[in-house]
């Protein structure tokens, strides 16, 4: 009987989680951000105590996020209707996920701040980090397109509107494999990336302005993170 309650208690937990990361929109990005941290902190190598320390930084966010939820829930429950004593639940909720979240990036700036400081030049230009740049011009390209769609109104961020973001991938990439030194393969990759281009155009779902538009993000962005770097 006793194992039974206690698989009972971890599959409820277990469905609580899912339930946060499926309808909250914050708590996935906690989610993902602690997992970036996670990659950073294998990059650099960070010690065993920061690590903990980070590990113990994103347990206490994410747990105040899920609190943040139940407490939500629980009020939304008792009443739909605007009150004050409800408004103060939530914002304190609200406001003890700020905290950690603030705790969380003080804890990550005095990690990780020696480290991305002394982290020189040449490292990045070494063949190991060269898809380290391209990854993140990537992640700034995909950044840009959102962020200008938003601007210009659109709603549809995966499918048609200004600018291309398939386009812009697709030249981000080849001028990534471009710039590591291969001509021919880079040739080859502006060649397909043209050809995607050319199949957003062909199926009606952006306007030679938008593909256009896209490819000069792409190749931009990308230049730019490796000149930089």
């Amino acid at each position: 009987m006793y194992p039974k309650r206690l698989i009972d208690s971890f599959n409820y937990a277990i469905d609580g989680i899912l339930y946060a990361l499926r309808t909250q929109r914050n708590m996935r990005i906690h989610f993902v951000a602690g997992l970036l941290v996670l990659l950073l902190a294998s990059i650099f190598h960070v010690s065993r105590l920061e690590l903990v320390a980070l590990l113990i930084t994103i347990g206490l966010v994410i747990s105040a996020e899920m609190m943040n939820t139940a407490i939500e829930e629980v009020v939304n429950l008792v009443t739909q209707e605007f009150h004050p004593l409800a408004k103060v639940a939530k914002n304190v909720a609200a406001g003890a996920v700020l905290v950690t979240s603030l705790l969380a990036v003080c804890v990550g700036y005095l990690v990780f701040i020696d480290k991305i400081l002394y982290f020189g030049s040449e490292v990045f230009r070494s063949e190991i980090a060269k898809p380290f740049l391209t990854l993140i011009a990537l992640i700034v390209v995909l950044i840009l397109v959102i962020g200008i769609k938003v601007l210009v109104g659109w709603t549809n961020f995966l499918r048609g509107g200004l600018p291309s973001g398939h386009t812009a991938v697709a030249f981000a990439l080849a001028t990534a494999i471009l710039y590591s030194g291969n001509f021919y393969v880079g040739i080859l990759a502006y060649l397909l990336a043209a050809l995607v281009a050319q199949s957003r155009v062909e199926a009606s779902v952006h306007s030679l302005l938008e593909v256009v538009v896209g490819a000069v993000l792409g190749i931009v962005v990308t230049l730019l993170v490796f000149q930089i770097a």
